[in-house]
């Protein structure tokens, strides 16, 4: 976005805009930060504001590349250590090359106690990393004092412990806390009284705090509220009171209500003052004390430095008890404290010297909201520190001797310093599994580089797969492509990318989806081989699948995902932890079936018919239609079997469509000015023909009231720029599927009016078809609905006609389904559904929604910004470490976070359930009991060796959906003397099947209990019969 055009380019920043809004994307692209760092943290905040696209980047360092740089900082390579680069200009090239919107220089010189600060006075927002405490509160000071304030960030990672800490000045104004898109909410009631009591259709929660604002709309009777906002106090999740309404008239029916946002004003204090009583944020509910805890012990290492002018020695246990004592000291100084946690100064100590990749990524993306906040305005800026430790990563190590942590010269050594040198092996070797090459896949794979994850010399290996090819719009969040990287396949582009970070790497990219087609190539043995599977995906159906195969394999999965500015990872352990399906969410409720159709209420409803429009006449049909004569290639033999009375299934769509076919521009421009007489005239004619809007219910109340609003048909006029686009983009898209070409002068005003002006409209008639009413009514397949008698003489006279005049050559009986394409907009797709969603919206009164929001809803996109996608990464790969550590159930974390608000919440995984059967044998969801048998195995000798291996009488044996036996069942029991092999009738290559068991209860007239899983081998070695 080029400040001076203004202009946001909305195929690179699509996903962020739904995030941020347009107006905070305007103020970015008009303002300039200053950083200061380019250690591992440095450079994650750099990626995160570049990629959202602020004006101007200044990158501050003054150090030299090191070999240790390589496993902290994604942009520094090899030949920048050889060269002895300084990092900043090692860095600011690559940075620069993620947003060819966003200037990025770069500065060396000094900044220390001396320097002037005149020069950060053209910076909008400055973050300090790697900074001296001491340094810190000078430039704070001096941003503070500044009119206006400029804001100030400071972020430190030292070893297991990070700080962010923000002053935003005495007043910072935020036009939107949280960012949530307020929702219409009907009304049911509003009492005519004081206070006047407002009750919500359906018992639907309106989700208000008192002290919040409401504005009202369509209400019928009192209708002196309309457009009018009133401030709400909360009477139960369905109601609430606004101020006197005695006086106004009754209220009749009708009506809704929508919250109104209202800026709010956050005050903040120097980090001076902000010292002794800190207000901090609580990730961890377990831990309540931690964040007091960090601030004091962190104050003591900033004396540390001070006063010995390098941080602790790794191991040295002189210098922890020197820390242990300032920790102590500065502890007594505070006024908001807690008691001093001696394991965690001791940790610290310790690992001072080292970097924890993923927990600079954590909070990276944290302190980078952070930024954007502070110069946007947008959603609630943390008040005013942030602490975070990994405590729990270094806790199983802290009886490892000194050597482990000991320096080596490698790329490595800020890692070994918190880690070990054990663990970084083990790290080398892992076998991973990653699903999914997007935003989280492209951060995934940096922490992997980082932390040595998958190295060749030490036979471990990365292996993703991802199907899909780069589009312009990942290049905002998906920060391992560049622009030359467009329609190439993510894994190998994104696997090249990893192993330039870290060469030591092997990375095996693939292209395949993963799901039940493709298990020939991820099976059992591809399983057996990982030692952790990695999801990466958008989707819930992809992650049950994968967690089904974690599960039946014994694999942990880590999970993650994100939502804006929201993310959550969850973990899960064989044995430890219920699996990703012990849990499911709500279905997403479906809009039912005569909303869409006839009463739409809400622009959501419009947008959603639309898109069914287009999905119905420019995907299903075309498909229906090649399917039928693939099927049927001849349209003789077709009209012999229906002259026979043969019924064919889908033929009179398919002749029907075979008969209108068009053959020239011209008649698609018919045909599309037809499709705006039926839908944005005679739709409405008919309704109120068949509902006057005096009909009345059963009950006296009248039908036409609010959520139902009865819709105004108008007519054709093509000066309106909306009907010119709804015409243009219905002639486009029905030429594309039936092969018929035009050209650019085709689509002109005066073209089109040309061709509009031969046009005869029928003159309408009203049928008496019923309108369906019932909310629980589905959508009726009429491809499978039988014929009439009537329908089918229409259907062989049409196709009669079609032979006698040449109509049916190959070329007719094909067509081309569309597929929808959301973020081209020269294909007229977007065109199409957002004037067709526009212009029913008119036609039912309901307040239309741009093309942004209407593109985001047809097009199912999720908002996405790089900050969340970043810290969802690295809180995930802290609890890789953990998994290959084989820590205690105690020591994993699921997060949940909401950068908005900014809330991140860390809660141990829900521990794995265990049912008992019976005698102290227990079963989980991670048990599979095994038998072995062999080509003449019985179905008795299967029940015999399950009795004889696991002590219970197996009473019922399931696979799938197909009951082997149920002694209940007619003929069952003559089935205990076929073999497995008969029964299931394997595929050539399958080696074992998974059987439900159903097993005796204790006492006779109980319920048969359940089991585990029974998992049966075809041979004894357990290989392919």
């Amino acid at each position: 976005m080029a400040a001076d055009s203004m202009e946001i380019d909305d195929s690179l920043y699509s996903r962020q805009r739904y995030v941020l809004g347009d107006s905070a994307m305007h103020q970015m692209a008009q303002s300039s930060v200053f950083l200061s760092g380019m250690g591992g943290l440095g450079i994650e905040i750099a990626k995160n504001i570049v990629l959202a696209g602020v004006k101007a980047v200044t990158l501050h360092d003054t150090k030299q590349c090191e070999t240790w740089d390589l496993g902290s900082n994604f942009f520094i390579r090899d030949e920048d250590v050889l060269s002895q680069k300084r990092r900043v200009e090692a860095v600011c090239p690559r940075v620069a090359e993620l947003n060819p919107y966003v200037h990025v220089d770069m500065s060396s010189s000094a900044l220390d106690d001396n320097t002037d600060l005149s020069f950060l006075r053209k910076y909008q927002c400055v973050i300090l990393t790697e900074a001296r405490l001491s340094l810190q509160k000078r430039v704070n000071e001096f941003c503070h004092s500044q009119q206006p304030p400029i804001r100030f960030i400071g972020c430190d990672a030292y070893g297991i412990c990070v700080r962010v800490f923000c002053d935003f000045g005495e007043e910072f104004e935020v036009s939107d806390p949280t960012g949530e898109e307020p929702k219409e909410i009907f009304i049911q009631t509003i009492s005519q009284d004081n206070p006047g009591v407002v009750t919500c259709m359906d018992n639907q929660p309106h989700g208000l705090q008192t002290g919040q604002s409401v504005v009202f709309r369509e209400v019928n009777g009192m209708a002196e509220l309309n457009g009018t906002s009133r401030q709400v106090s909360v009477l139960s999740p369905h109601s609430f009171a606004i101020e006197d309404t005695s006086g106004l008239q009754p209220y009749e029916h009708g009506g809704f209500f929508v919250l109104v946002k209202t800026p709010k004003t956050y005050r903040f204090e120097t980090l001076e003052r902000q010292l002794c009583d800190p207000q901090v944020l609580t990730p961890d509910f377990s831990k309540p004390e931690a964040p007091l805890q960090i601030h004091a012990a962190m104050l003591a290492l900033d004396t540390f430095q001070e006063q010995h002018s390098r941080l602790p020695n790794v191991g040295c246990l002189q210098d922890a008890e020197v820390l242990l004592k300032l920790t102590q000291e500065v502890n007594a100084t505070l006024r908001n404290k807690a008691s001093v946690n001696t394991e965690l100064v001791r940790c610290l100590s310790r690992t001072a010297r080292g970097f924890l990749p993923p927990l600079a990524a954590a909070v990276g993306g944290l302190a980078s909201q952070e930024v954007l906040k502070a110069i946007t305005g947008k959603f609630a800026p943390l008040q005013q520190w942030f602490y975070l430790d990994a405590t729990e990563v270094v806790r199983p190590l802290q009886s490892l001797s000194a050597e482990e942590f000991s320096p080596r010269g490698d790329r490595y050594d800020g890692l070994r310093a918190c880690i070990g040198e054990s663990m970084c092996l083990e790290l080398q070797k892992l076998r991973v599994f990653m699903v999914g090459c997007g935003a989280i896949g492209c951060e995934m794979l940096k922490n992997f580089a980082l932390l040595g994850v998958g190295s060749t010399k030490s036979s471990g290996e990365v292996c993703i797969t991802d199907p899909d090819l780069i589009e312009k719009s990942n290049l905002n969040r998906q920060f391992l492509f560049r622009p030359h990287h467009i329609q190439k396949p993510k894994s190998t582009t994104a696997a090249e990318a990893t192993c330039d970070i870290n060469p030591d790497l092997q990375v095996d990219a693939h292209l395949n989806k993963v799901c039940p087609a493709t298990e020939n190539i991820y099976s059992d043995s591809f399983y057996s081989r990982l030692n952790i599977v990695v999801t990466a995906l958008d989707n819930v159906e992809a992650r049950r699948y994968v967690d089904s195969r974690c599960l039946s394999n014994q694999r942990p999965l880590l999970d993650s995902g994100t939502m804006g500015t929201k993310g959550h990872t969850e973990i899960i352990v064989p044995n430890l932890t219920e699996s990703y399906n012990s849990h499911r969410d709500p279905p997403e409720e479906e809009i039912p079936f005569c909303t869409l159709k006839s009463f739409p209420s809400v622009i959501e409803h419009t947008i959603q018919w639309a898109r069914d429009k287009f999905e119905n006449a420019f995907v299903h049909k075309p498909s229906i239609y090649n399917s039928f004569w693939q099927t049927h290639p001849s349209a003789e033999v077709v009209l012999q079997r229906m002259q026979t009375g043969e019924s064919l299934e889908g033929s009179f769509q398919v002749i029907k469509l075979l008969s209108r076919r068009p053959s020239q521009w011209e008649q698609c421009i018919t045909v599309a000015r037809l499709k705006f007489e039926k839908y944005f005239k005679r739709k409405a004619l008919q309704l109120l023909h068949s509902f006057p809007l005096d009909t009345r219910l059963k009950d006296g109340s009248l039908f036409w009231q609010s959520p139902k609003r009865p819709p105004a048909p108008f007519d054709f006029d093509l000066t309106d720029s909306m009907h010119f686009t709804f015409i243009v983009s219905t002639a486009r898209l029905f030429a594309e599927t039936y092969n018929i070409p035009y050209s650019e002068k085709d689509l002109s005003e005066e073209a089109v009016a040309r061709v509009l002006s031969g046009v005869r409209i029928p003159e309408y008639r009203p049928s008496q078809k019923s309108i369906e009413t019932d909310e629980t009514a589905k959508k009726p397949d009429h491809s499978k609905m039988p014929l009439s008698s009537e329908e089918e003489r229409e259907a062989i006279i049409q196709l009669e006609q079609a032979i006698a005049t040449d109509n049916v050559t190959a070329e007719r009986l094909r067509m081309s389904p569309l597929q929808f394409e959301k973020d081209d907009d020269r294909n007229g797709h977007m065109d199409f559904v957002a004037s067709a969603s526009a212009l029913r919206a008119r036609m039912y009164s309901i307040e239309p929604a741009d093309r942004l929001k209407t593109k985001r809803i047809a097009g199912k996109i999720i908002p996405a910004i790089a900050t969340a996608t970043a810290a969802v990464a690295g809180l995930v790969a802290l609890e890789l470490i953990k998994v290959v550590g084989g820590y205690e159930f105690e020591s994993f974390k699921n997060c949940f976070f909401n950068l908005a608000i900014p809330v991140m919440v860390l809660t141990e995984p829900a521990p794995v359930k265990r049912a008992l059967i019976r005698d102290n044998i227990y079963f989980s969801i991670w048990d599979c009991w095994t038998i072995f048998g062999h080509e003449d195995f019985t179905l008795s000798d299967f029940m015999n060796a399950v009795r004889e291996k696991y002590g219970i009488e197996p009473t019922m044996v399931v696979h799938g959906v197909k009951m082997l036996y149920v002694p209940v069942m007619p003929g069952h029991s003559k089935r205990l003397k076929l073999t497995m092999q008969k029964l299931i009738r394997p595929s050539v290559d399958r080696r074992y099947v998974d059987l439900t068991v159903s097993f005796a209860p204790e006492t006779d007239g109980d319920d048969d209990l359940p089991g585990p899983p029974v998992r049966y081998y075809f041979s004894r070695d357990g290989e392919t019969p």
